[in-house]
């Protein structure tokens, strides 16, 4: 679990790391380096949830080994399906990572979005949708294994 207070903006207590894959942590379906690692680190801390569309059909041989919970979607209107999926795991306790049109929604839901503008880009509905922008998945796991990165930004 993760908590921190961020000045004028609220105790935050974090218990799930939700993100999307493709664009987020990968590029053309395979992990970045160090994301492998970063994910490994970041599960200690909090429960880590991969949901994705697998545009590549790559996802479970690149999590193979890592500790979380992966959910691919399927049917129609992934967005809604990753809303949903915050808020059964309780919105206010979940930090959200995602890159597409189809993150907006989780984005807006969690207790932090975060963009993530990875070789594809950034949605500006998703970027819109966030509470921050950052250039890597490793500086979106930097703001919970270093808090003072996430206070710095949030602080009002």
């Amino acid at each position: 679990m993760f908590t921190c207070v961020v000045p004028e903006y609220g105790s935050i207590t974090l218990r799930h790391c939700v993100t999307d894959f493709t664009g987020t942590l990968s590029v053309d379906g395979s992990l970045l380096p160090g994301v492998r690692e970063g994910l490994r680190t970041l599960a200690d801390l909090v429960e880590v949830h991969v949901l994705t569309s697998d545009t590549f059909g790559t996802v479970r041989q690149q999590v193979a080994g890592i500790d979380c919970t992966l959910h691919i979607l399927s049917g129609d209107n992934h967005a809604a399906q990753k809303q949903e999926y915050i808020r059964i795991l309780g919105a206010d306790g979940v930090i959200a990572l995602g890159n597409g049109n189809n993150d907006r929604l989780m984005l807006e839901t969690a207790r932090i979005g975060v963009a993530v503008c990875l070789a594809e880009g950034c949605a500006i509905k998703a970027l819109q949708a966030a509470d921050l922008l950052v250039f890597s998945p490793l500086d979106a796991f930097d703001l919970l294994l270093s808090p003072n990165r996430l206070k710095a930004t949030l602080r009002r």
